[in-house]
């Protein structure tokens, strides 16, 4: 016997109960951005390795550590598996010159990867849902991407979820900083743990997001980016805060929130909750006005975020919320050998006349008291019953699943039309219209 193949590990199966609930979210997701304007872009899950290096940073954990990357042997090419979207976005927006015709809302669904170690709610593929918004360059963008996180936390109705505001200013500005920071930091090296070290020589605003409890005093005493901000900045950073405090929105500003990609600028936020662990975040952004020309693009405005889908999914099931399973409405049984041949031209004509019925035809044989306990374990709602019978007298019995009222009878080609009524009258609103 072969010996199984398993999938890799960190790249899990969805499997169909638990796909219905993504359905349901994908689906919510996509008419929620699509109510504030965003259009969907698709962008390739294979990209060159340089657009990673050159937006995110070379000095990052995503790019140091986690990127899935690998040499095309036919082109010689270093490509990788996108481990974030933004970057894609932002290399589609100036290769296909999408802001010629003016400012763009755009969004996206699908797979990420990165080579990190499985946790709860994160996997090394896994599935994020995304918004961008490219050309405004006022606060008001920045206001609404978090209103529109605030409505979809409403609308799924999930509490305890926090927002965290700072504000990292310009490149200039934090260059600036950076200067004071290392200062700090070096006078301080012998405290570092290890990690923090290594990023004191790399990235140190990164030292600022350690979660190591042991540095946390020394932490809250370095200096501040947002006490060495200019006018312009601040003057940016306070109107979204009030945007935010006229729609009676609360949030935190947390000095120490600085994101882990170099693109980020002025406003970066994170939305956080304590029900996922070590895994606090469920939705993470900022702007990235200077992220376009980078790529090789005009100088462009840009603010988004992105949040996990398998952490949403974590979070409904936590706050009891379940995904709609999908069940026929209609089961076809069939019995004797002409019955089983008419049984598909029988379906096939009601998926003509009534597109969105869903009727699922018996298949393997089995004897009526196999196919209706089939039929009660599908979830439908009535049976059809063809037999050789019926089929000789152009009628097919009708034997409701869900409630204990008898059997019936009615014409083949009146058949579409019963089924209309009946369910209609048992809440498939969809039916007649």
């Amino acid at each position: 016997m072969s010996e199984p193949i398993r999938a890799v590990r960190g790249m899990n199966d969805i499997l169909p109960d638990e796909s219905e609930r993504w359905e349901a979210l994908e689906e919510l997701l996509r008419d929620w951005l699509h109510s504030y304007g965003y259009r969907s872009v698709r962008t390739p899950i294979l990209e060159h390795t340089a657009l990673f290096r050159r937006a995110i940073g070379e000095a990052t954990d995503i790019v140091e550590k986690e990127m899935y990357t690998f040499t095309d042997e036919l082109n010689q090419e270093s490509l990788t598996l996108r481990p974030e979207a933004t970057a894609s976005v932002a290399r589609a927006a100036a290769e296909h010159s999408l802001l010629y015709g003016g400012a763009q809302r755009l969004c996206y669904i699908g797979p990420m990867y990165r080579h990190e170690r499985p946790q709860k709610g994160r996997y090394r593929q896994f599935h994020q849902v995304g918004a961008e918004a490219l050309g405004f360059p006022g606060p008001d963008v920045d206001a609404e991407l978090l209103l529109m996180c605030a409505r979809l936390w409403d609308d799924l109705d999930l509490s305890g979820i926090r927002l965290h505001l700072n504000c990292l200013g310009s490149a200039a500005e934090r260059a600036a900083y950076r200067k004071s920071l290392v200062s700090y930091l070096e006078s301080r090296e012998k405290d570092l743990d290890e990690d923090s070290r290594r990023r004191l020589r790399t990235n140190p605003l990164r030292v600022l997001d350690s979660k190591n409890p042991a540095m946390q005093p020394l932490i809250e005493r370095a200096p501040r980016l947002l006490d060495t901000l200019g006018e312009a900045s601040l003057k940016h950073f306070e109107g979204v805060q009030a945007i935010l405090k006229e729609a009676g929105r609360p949030y935190e500003i947390n000095p120490r929130l600085v994101r882990g990609l170099d693109y980020y600028s002025r406003t970066v936020f994170e939305w956080i909750t304590d029900a996922l662990g070590a895994q606090d975040a469920v939705c993470s952004g900022g702007r990235y006005d200077g992220l376009i020309a980078q790529l090789g693009g005009e100088p462009t405005p840009g603010v988004g975020f992105a949040m996990g889908l398998e952490r949403l999914v974590e979070l409904m099931r936590q706050a009891g919320g379940s995904g709609a399973t999908v069940t026929p409405d209609v089961y076809v049984i069939v019995n004797g050998v002409r019955a089983g041949a008419e049984g598909f031209r029988l379906v096939e004509g009601l998926r003509d006349r009534l597109p969105q019925l869903r009727v699922e035809l018996n298949l393997g044989g089995g004897n009526f008291k196999t196919q209706f306990r089939r039929a009660d374990r599908s979830g439908a709602e009535l049976a059809v019953i063809l037999g050789d019978d019926e089929l000789e007298r152009g009628v097919v019995a009708l034997k409701p699943l869900r409630e204990d009222s008898g059997q019936s009878e009615c014409a083949t080609l009146e058949l579409a039309a019963r089924l209309e009524a009946l369910l209609k009258g048992r809440g498939r609103r969809w039916i007649g219209g």
